[in-house]
């Protein structure tokens, strides 16, 4: 195990209907940031062989809508290295987005075009090395 630079984590999920909480079958942002939290847990164990403590997000943006049905990606890139903490690149992507109609009421698609639905820079702690 070693915490490098530019070390990526990559998870993909599908949102259920069951995590809509608004019109449109809009999800809320905090769905983000827990999966934020999902990818850069497996970021530690990686780099460190810990599941590490998230300490702080900087700079979210929530830039486009999340709805269930929709499959995403999420990125986390590592991209500072100290004694204990790790800066981390998150991203939120939708790769694919559910379209259903009354005829076909599972009807979805691949994004020719991935959507960056929310982006954000994490600070995780590690333990120390022993």
């Amino acid at each position: 195990m070693s915490a490098e630079v530019g070390t990526r984590v990559v998870h993909r999920r599908y949102v259920p209907y069951s995590d809509a909480h608004y019109a449109g079958n809009l999800v809320d942002g905090a769905y983000s940031l827990k999966l934020f939290g999902d990818v850069a847990t497996e970021m530690c164990i990686v780099t460190d062989g810990d599941e590490g403590l998230f300490a702080s997000y900087a700079d979210v943006q929530f830039k486009e809508a999340v709805r269930a049905g929709d499959v995403l990606e999420i990125s986390c890139t590592l991209t500072r290295v100290g004694t204990r903490s790790r800066t981390l690149d998150l991203a939120v992507t939708v790769v694919a987005r559910g379209e259903p109609t009354p005829e076909r009421p599972g009807a979805a698609r691949v994004l020719g075009e991935p959507l960056v639905a929310t982006t954000a820079t994490g600070t995780v702690v590690v333990p120390p090395r022993a």
